[in-house]
């Protein structure tokens, strides 16, 4: 009958909305990205239903029999460990698929990172452009310097142990003096949201043990653009 998408907490279990959990009640199906960890926000919100791991494991293979199964007459929503399904988690795959079968499909409006972060951030957030996380190895440098001249500001995703490195990766190619904000544990216990220029930030995360997740906010480019070829062929003579 219809996919319903769910976004869940991101940290603080109280960050659910009353229709999110009218409907979590009322399907056949949960899809979840972890069945461990979205039993425990369940188990909280006193909602027994049977759930089917759903994650980019094997979201190509299960994306063809849950249609079907929605199709023939069930209500099943997706969930992901935390935030909005789609959004740098699995769920575009199932969507496709729902759309080109003509299954409807309901996203819920929810819980997301990039948001709080980036109204938190005090950069321009009128035109604004999402880039989730950058690729760990090969493209990584690739990607960042094709943002050198992108004038909104950028949100990106990150993990701990990779978030100093993408400073300064950022300082490298943005300037060490653009603006920017981390943010992270987001609306739990400890959160934190740190301001500053990326070298700032770069030297103020040298000195801690990061943990949880990362959103990154990076001004836009507000000088003139960079001719990025000519700016490194310039470095290295």
């Amino acid at each position: 009958m219809k996919l319903f998408i769910i976004p869940t907490p991101i940290g603080n279990l109280e960050d659910i909305t009353l229709r999110a959990i009218r409907i979590l009640n009322e399907v056949d199906l949960i899809l979840a990205e972890d069945t461990r960890k979205s039993g425990i926000l369940l188990k909280h919100l006193g909602i027994n239903k049977k759930m089917f791991s759903h994650h980019m494991h094997n979201e190509h293979k299960t994306v063809e029999m849950i249609s079907e199964r929605i199709a023939n007459g069930e209500k099943i929503a997706l969930i992901t460990d935390a935030g909005t399904p789609g959004i740098s988690d699995p769920g575009f795959l199932l969507i496709r698929e729902c759309i080109s079968k003509g299954i409807e499909v309901e996203c819920l409006p929810g819980a997301t990172a990039f948001v709080p972060a980036l109204v938190n951030s005090g950069l321009p957030s009128d035109t604004f452009c999402f880039e989730g996380f950058l690729p760990q190895k090969k493209g990584r440098q690739t990607k960042i310097k094709s943002l050198v001249n992108e004038h909104r500001t950028m949100i990106f995703y990150e993990s701990p142990h990779r978030l100093v490195k993408a400073l300064e990766q950022f300082i490298e190619y943005f300037g060490a003096e653009r603006r920017a904000s981390v943010s992270r544990e987001l609306s739990k216990m400890f959160e934190e949201n740190k301001r500053g220029t990326l070298l700032e930030l770069a030297d103020y995360f040298k000195t801690k043990t990061v943990k949880g997740e990362i959103v990154i906010v990076v001004e836009g480019n507000k000088m003139k653009d960079v001719n990025i070829e000519k700016h490194e062929s310039e470095e290295h003579t």
